[in-house]
């Protein structure tokens, strides 16, 4: 097994998620197997409980794992399927190491950081490299292994300390250290070397030295700056690595494969030889450049309660970039606050709730996503009604999905003052109801979690053939709420139908309205299994019926041919002179915009 440890300087957010990804997939297209281990050092057992605003979204593993959202990029870029053992955190050592205290393991010795806590470290990281990802039996053959924060907080120190014994303890041979830090180029247009030299002394303070140091930075960076780097870090030019700012994340692969990073890895820790074939970095050409060329818009109206932070809805917001991407279209999404389509702010307001409502009704399409709480809900449900009455494509998930149906019994039904039991406990119509089970009395960790399996009962809907003619589908999910029983058999009467019910046909899965463009709602979170070469079939379908070619895409046996997408072929996005001609127009563009800003500068004294 080898091992590359992946940690960040100066701030945090550096990226050092997206580059252990690119990494993971430059591993993978030699032909090896590989996992992911994402070490979050704060005290929480997980990421269940976090606000969105404070870490971003909750991200959902298939055996229900509540984690942070780089396991999704993960799995995203690497095409893994991880664990909630994949998320390590100091809350969950901590709590580990307390546990076999208490269990007596530790034979009345006194119970120290080092060694305990850092043994325990070191051992629950050898285990969880171990597990396969890759649907097989077979262990994986590299682990990347990103240590969250950055080197020097306090949190951290106990993991960077583990890490230094456990280089030691397997050797230098199978152990990577790989550094991710900032390189500030500030109003004089020079690019600064010294946070990341006070960033790498911190590192090798702590037992560390790093094998290779990836410089993000806005430009790409210049020889003299690499040669400083490499003078004042005591690491040769070549394992200086420039990543600067790119139009799409995936040409970041891409750009640490053209500076010979997978050859340097494969050198330093001897690895085999190539032996799978290009096909991965070809099709990831094909991503970076289609990404970047212009096509017709299709605008989504994004309706939600987190909208200031787009990492609150980063999984939804890559699904429907997916999605775009393969029915070559660029994607404008319209962010809209869901309390400003509330009567209060358009009394309170009134600017902001017409604006709101322009972005609305000008919009190609409408989702709204999940999520929890009371804030916001009434807004959410003006969307949806809007989507219903002037058949605008609509797709609800999760809340979404409960809310369109909350809508339904209100506006069509005539249930005045139907809710949620979530948000109104004494409502006269509760079409949606809480799972006894999942509500424990203790909040992390006890609600439905994880894949569950959907049965088709309408073989003629919609999803049914987006998702291939499936008779059942697999999808995670993470909820406490769901429709009520009672009032299926009455909302279905009336024309909103239960395409998809559990295994036990007990709980509503997939809703579906007749007489409409497209009007899907989903329980489950189907975002967490799309892929950029796969996108997720509900929103491939909320973007095909927004540019109305859904009944193209459907009559055509669900294949994206010119019929469906238009006149433009992927074939010529694989031509390896366009990637060169890209990276080349990069590299011009940067130097052109340094010879201006030094221009600027001259004039100015």
């Amino acid at each position: 097994m080898k091992y590359i440890l992946v940690h960040g300087g100066v701030i945090s957010g550096v990226g050092k998620g997206i580059i252990s990804s690119s990494i993971g997939t430059l591993m993978k297209s030699i032909g090896l197997r590989v996992t992911a281990i994402k070490i979050d050092p704060y005290i929480n057992i997980d990421a269940g409980t976090f606000n969105p605003y404070e870490h971003g979204e909750t991200y959902v593993l298939n055996d229900g794992g509540e984690c942070d959202l780089d396991l999704g990029n993960y799995e995203r870029f690497i095409g893994l399927s991880l664990t909630k053992d994949n998320n390590i955190t100091t809350g969950k050592m901590y709590s580990e190491v307390i546990q076999k205290e208490r269990n007596g393991d530790y034979l009345g010795k006194t119970v120290q950081i080092i060694p305990h806590v850092t043994d325990h470290i070191m051992n629950t990281v050898e285990r969880v490299a171990k597990l396969p990802t890759d649907g097989t039996n077979l262990e994986p053959e590299v682990c990347i292994i990103e240590l969250g924060g950055t080197i020097g907080d306090i949190e951290s120190m106990p993991f960077v300390e583990a890490f230094r014994q456990f280089e030691f303890k397997i050797g230098k041979e199978n152990f990577m250290n790989l550094h991710v830090s900032l390189v500030p180029t500030p109003g004089s247009g020079e690019q600064k070397t010294k946070p990341i030299q006070n960033s790498v002394r911190t590192l090798r303070g702590q037992g560390l030295s790093p094998d290779m140091i990836v410089c993000r930075c806005k430009l790409a960076l210049e020889d003299s700056t690499k040669r400083k780097i490499s003078q004042f870090c005591s690491v040769s030019v070549d394992q200086v690595i420039s990543v600067h700012d790119v139009g799409s994340i995936y040409r970041v692969p891409l750009i640490l494969h053209e500076q010979k990073v997978t050859k340097f890895i494969r050198e330093r820790l001897q690895l085999p030889k190539y032996v799978g074939s290009k096909n991965t970095l070809k099709k990831w050409r094909a991503l970076a450049i289609k990404s970047e060329k212009s096509f017709k818009e299709v605008t989504i109206a994004f309706v939600g309660k987190y909208i200031q932070l787009e990492d609150a809805y980063v999984s939804v917001i890559k699904a429907l970039k997916h999605s775009a991407l393969a029915i070559n279209r660029k994607l404008v999404i319209k962010f809209i606050d869901s309390e400003d389509l509330q009567n209060e702010a358009k009394l309170g307001h009134p600017a902001r709730y017409y604006e709101a409502f322009q972005k609305l009704c000008s919009a190609d399409g409408i989702l709204v996503p999940g999520g929890f709480g009371t804030r916001g809900t009434e807004g959410k449900i003006t969307a949806i009604n809007w989507a219903r009455e002037h058949k605008i494509p609509f797709l609800g998930i999760c809340l979404g999905m409960q809310l369109a149906v909350v809508e339904f019994a209100r506006n069509v039904m005539g249930l005045e003052g139907a809710n949620s039991a979530e948000f109104d406990p004494q409502t006269k119509h509760p079409v949606i109801i809480s799972m006894p089970e999942h509500h424990t009395g203790v909040m992390g960790g006890t609600m439905r979690c994880g894949q569950r399996t959907t049965i088709f009962k309408d073989k003629d809907c919609v999803m049914f053939k987006m998702y291939g003619k499936q008779e059942k589908i697999s999808e995670r999910h993470r909820h406490r709420y769901e429709v009520n029983p009672d009032f299926v058999q009455e909302i279905a009467a009336q024309g909103l139908k239960f395409v998809g019910e559990d295994v036990d046909g007990e709980r509503m899965e997939i809703i579906e309205l007749k007489d409409h463009p497209f009007f899907v709602g989903l329980q489950a979170h189907p975002e967490f299994e799309s892929r950029p070469l796969k996108p997720s079939p509900p929103y491939l379908g909320l973007l095909l019926a927004s540019i109305k070619k859904l009944e193209n895409y459907l009559t055509n046996g669900c294949n994206l041919n010119t019929d469906v997408i238009g006149d433009d072929s992927d074939e010529e996005y694989l031509r390896e002179e366009d990637f060169s001609k890209l990276m080349l127009d990069d590299v011009r563009h940067a130097k052109m915009k340094r010879e201006v800003e030094e221009k600027q500068i001259k004039s100015e004294k």
